[in-house]
């Protein structure tokens, strides 16, 4: 078995590993901390592979100096086998590695287990470059000698020549016949897509709420940079006024005070206006409270800059509710009152850490 076939087979054993165990890799964050541009580290249990050991040359026994049939393997003649020392443990024996696994592959799995459909981007705005192995050439590098192609020319040449035998078909190519594999380079429509996430970090949203924020979002990341290239990622928290920040302090802040939701909206709304037209953009924005906003008006010019602003702009907006002790929960419910059959809004209740794989299903289960 060559070592490329060792490492696929091994590969598809990780992969079995993290599907086998994969509602505990959504539900716990210690990977996430550990990514490498496209890669994470991400934690399986130890995979040990059989072989030989030797021991050192100056022991004796089975297999090497003095043994005899019948002699207990490791050990001296007529020894008998001992009980063993010292305590028993009570730490389980189980080891865990960690291995690379892209983004990609990542993404194929959570589509495998929530049986997601493909995105459709809309529009494809942006030019890549990419060259791809299209023609055939007289001269190249012996790796990309094409053995058909060279074949049919040395045919041909024995064939216009005069030379070719029926009787003794034999072809023998000399190097004015060898054709090689020949990069073009091509155009390729890229879309591109932006994802605007929006916390609520008012006093109510505590650690635990934000947790399940990181993770979701993670994975929600996970999907998208699969059928985006490049994808933008943008960080709005908000209290009773709204900033934009970057990752990391998205996750670590912590506020208290009044909650005015539309002073998210509106910084979204601008940083839509401003740098991601909507027709050269798939823009996908993903709000999380805990449903607390600070009065009735506030909650309806909400509705107004969504209606308004956000929804004819983007691919859709999601909104996860996470549920937290000190929070209302009103607000979804003024959603649901307020955009009853809208297609574009996506609704999603997330009870607890356990709630992640479903409402992640009902953001992305559409293929938009």
């Amino acid at each position: 078995m060559s070592i490329r076939e060792d490492q696929s087979r091994f590969r598809d054993i990780v992969r079995g590993k993290i599907k086998e165990n994969f509602k505990d890799y959504v539900t716990h964050g210690e990977m996430i901390g550990k990514r490498e541009n496209d890669y994470v580290k991400i934690p399986v249990p130890y995979i040990d592979i059989p072989r030989f050991k030797y021991g050192p040359k100056q022991k004796g026994g089975v297999g090497q100096g003095d043994g005899k049939p019948g002699d207990q393997v490791g050990g001296k003649p007529g020894d008998q086998q001992k009980p063993g020392q010292g305590k028993a443990g009570n730490e389980g024996g189980e080891h865990e590695i960690e291995v690379d696994i892209t983004f990609e592959e990542l993404a194929d799995i959570l589509g495998e287990e929530l049986e997601l459909p493909r995105i459709e981007p809309k529009g494809s705005k942006i030019q890549s470059e990419k060259n791809r192995y299209s023609s055939m050439a007289p001269v190249g590098p012996e790796g990309l000698r094409h053995f058909k192609s060279s074949y049919k020319q040395a045919l041909k040449r024995y064939i216009s020549s005069g030379l070719y035998d029926p009787e003794d078909p034999v072809i023998i190519p000399i190097r004015g016949d060898y054709r090689y594999r020949s990069t073009k380079q091509t155009q390729k429509p890229q879309a591109n897509a932006v994802v605007i996430y929006i916390m609520d970090v008012s006093g109510s949203m505590g650690n635990e709420q934000k947790e399940i924020v990181r993770l979701e979002s993670f994975w929600i990341n996970a999907w998208l940079k699969k059928h985006y290239k490049g994808l933008e990622t943008r960080f709005i928290i908000h209290d009773a006024t709204a900033r934009e920040v970057d990752e990391d302090t998205f996750f670590r802040t912590s506020e208290s005070g009044g909650t005015l939701i539309s002073s998210a909206y509106k910084l979204c709304r601008e940083i839509i206006m401003r740098e991601y037209p909507p027709q050269e953009w798939n823009i996908y924005p993903f709000h999380f409270s805990d449903g607390d906003n600070w009065s009735g008006d506030d909650t309806r010019l909400c509705m107004n800059i969504l209606k308004e602003s956000i929804l004819p702009a983007v691919n859709f907006f999601g909104y996860g509710q996470v549920e937290s002790k000190y929070g209302s929960g009103q607000f979804i419910k003024d959603l649901e009152k307020e955009f009853p059959s809208e297609d574009k809004i996506i609704l999603s209740k997330v009870k607890n850490k356990d709630a992640i794989l479903p409402s992640i299903k009902e953001f992305l289960g559409k293929g938009r």
